[in-house]
């Protein structure tokens, strides 16, 4: 996909927004200091940031989805097995935010409230999209959804438990990790064993006909694990 003309202005608005998000929050008094601070023209700010402070948190959460992309293009993640794959996505996703706690804080705490939980759900799912995308899901049935579902859940509670932790070096949180995984891979190998028995598959015989109607969106992935065409995916 071709770079947004308006990701350079993003970026340089977030950059001076950051070391005040723990005294102001994502408000719209943070955004104004913030564009005068970077020198943007205010609008070029509004074109970049339509929704305000709520796009200007948008943008942090996304930036953090890059940066995990960019960090684990590696031959030693992809050499790793799905389990490790998707443990060590969802750390590296935190240890990216660590420097920033507080302004993960902020924007939890922003999309935990009625009128921006949608926006929050579907960042969440961004997320999980990503991570499994990197992971090499080849889910193209209803599979490609439970996935997301499932770990969007797991990402959650991970993220709201971190934001509790602290124990040294967030150990705790780590440990917590490998068990919510540990829940998620059992119950993937459940459905596995569901699916190849016979008594199974004839007692589903009718649910899995409609469910094999449901087909994974068109183009799913774009570059380096970016989720295109997916519901609420940014394009």
């Amino acid at each position: 996909m071709p770079d947004d003309p308006l990701d350079a202005i993003r970026a340089d608005i977030l950059e001076s927004a950051l070391p005040d998000v723990p005294f102001d929050g994502w408000s719209e008094a943070l955004l104004r200091r913030a564009v005068a601070d970077s020198g943007v023209d205010p609008g070029h700010a509004a074109l970049a940031f339509p929704r305000g402070a709520l796009d200007l948190a948008v943008a942090f959460h996304r930036r953090g989805d890059a940066q995990m992309i960019e960090r684990l293009d590696t031959p030693d993640f992809a050499a790793l097995g799905m389990t490790k794959k998707i443990t060590a996505a969802i750390r590296t996703r935190l240890e990216i935010a660590a420097p920033h706690e507080e302004a993960i804080r902020r924007a939890t705490a922003m999309f935990a409230l009625p009128l921006y939980a949608p926006e929050g759900a579907r960042l969440t799912w961004e997320t999980a999209d990503r991570i499994w995308n990197m992971a090499g899901d080849t889910a193209e049935d209803y599979n490609w959804y439970t996935k997301r579902l499932t770990l969007s859940g797991v990402f959650s509670s991970v993220l709201l438990f971190w934001l509790a932790d602290t124990s040294p070096q967030k150990e705790e949180t780590w440990a917590f990790l490998d068990r919510r995984i540990g829940d998620v891979m059992r119950f993937e190998k459940f459905k596995g064993r569901m699916r190849a028995n016979p008594l199974a598959r004839l007692a589903m015989t009718g649910p899995n006909a409609i469910l094999s109607r449901i087909r994974a969106p068109r183009a799913a992935v774009g570059p380096k694990g970016l989720g295109i065409g997916l519901p609420g995916s940014p394009r």
